[in-house]
């Protein structure tokens, strides 16, 4: 059973991830995997193809500007939005700006295990340089995928000029 309590993002260890910091604010198991919430600064362009999940996704927007494809609708969020994307609908994002910082949650919670499984340790509290090579860990990020309900959707990506899928 979770309990009341507190996180402080200074307390947490925050991850490189697909040119984004990630930090985990609450995972399944502070929350008896009803909901997790993660921190994010992204790069300019950073951003996932199609894919949907198994949960419920949402995002708050604190700074800067994302567009993002549900369905066949482009949304477009800026500071001060609030983003829903129900379960099972394909979806992905762009970020517009230089850099975004948003708060994205899920519930039930799942998804923070890919972040962990595929990310890597940050060496500062910043978007990772760009030269940062990531060790390519897709095998195990595949195997977290179907464990938590997320499934890359083999589409055209209408965000990029790409007839691909970045996550494919």
């Amino acid at each position: 059973m979770s309990t009341p309590h507190v996180t402080n993002i200074e307390q947490k260890e925050a991850y490189w991830m697909v040119d984004t910091l990630w930090v985990i604010l609450a995972e399944g198991k502070d929350t008896d995997n009803n909901f997790s919430l993660m921190w994010q600064l992204g790069n300019k362009d950073s951003g996932p193809g199609p894919h949907f999940h198994d949960q419920d996704e949402a995002f708050f927007v604190m700074e800067g500007e994302i567009n993002y494809m549900a369905n066949d609708q482009i949304l477009n969020a800026k500071a001060g939005s609030f983003v829903w994307i129900p379960r099972g609908t394909v979806h992905g994002f762009k970020v517009v700006s230089d850099t975004v910082k948003v708060l994205n949650m899920y519930t039930p919670a799942g998804f923070e295990q890919v972040i962990k499984a595929g990310g890597t340790l940050a060496e500062a509290f910043t978007v990772p340089p760009k030269d940062f090579q990531y060790i390519d860990k897709m095998m195990e990020v595949r195997e977290i995928f179907k464990k938590v309900g997320m499934h890359v959707v083999n589409a055209p990506d209408k965000l990029r000029d790409s007839a691909e899928n970045n996550m494919s």
